[in-house]
């Protein structure tokens, strides 16, 4: 019978330390850069401040509109406001006055 002598190698013994380093790379990668990674989670928190900033403005344009309609409702109309309404909607004025007309987009 024959027998053969192997020399042992020494790359067995990397092989289950570089796949593990592979695996945690590729988890690690992900754990940053992916979509519910940290930079991901930096870039929702930045939105979502600029989404409250907006909605802050929002909120205060529509309560100013409130204002204004309370004003016109009944029982508590106000002669400035209902002579403001009036001239707007006939589109007069009187031969001393000044009218200025703004836009919506002018008044907020």
């Amino acid at each position: 019978m024959w027998t053969r002598q192997y020399k042992k190698r020494n790359t067995g013994r990397y092989i289950v330390p570089a796949l593990a380093t592979l695996f945690l790379g590729y988890f690690g990668f992900h754990a940053f850069h992916g979509e519910y990674g940290i930079s991901s989670k930096l870039r929702l928190e930045e939105r979502k401040a600029v989404l409250i900033a907006e909605l802050d403005r929002k909120r205060a344009i529509r309560e100013e509109l409130e204002q204004r309609v309370q004003l016109l409702r009944d029982g508590t109309i106000e002669k400035d406001m209902l002579d403001e309404q009036a001239r707007r909607a006939l589109n007069l004025s009187g031969p001393d006055e000044i009218t200025i007309m703004r836009t919506f987009a002018e008044q907020n």
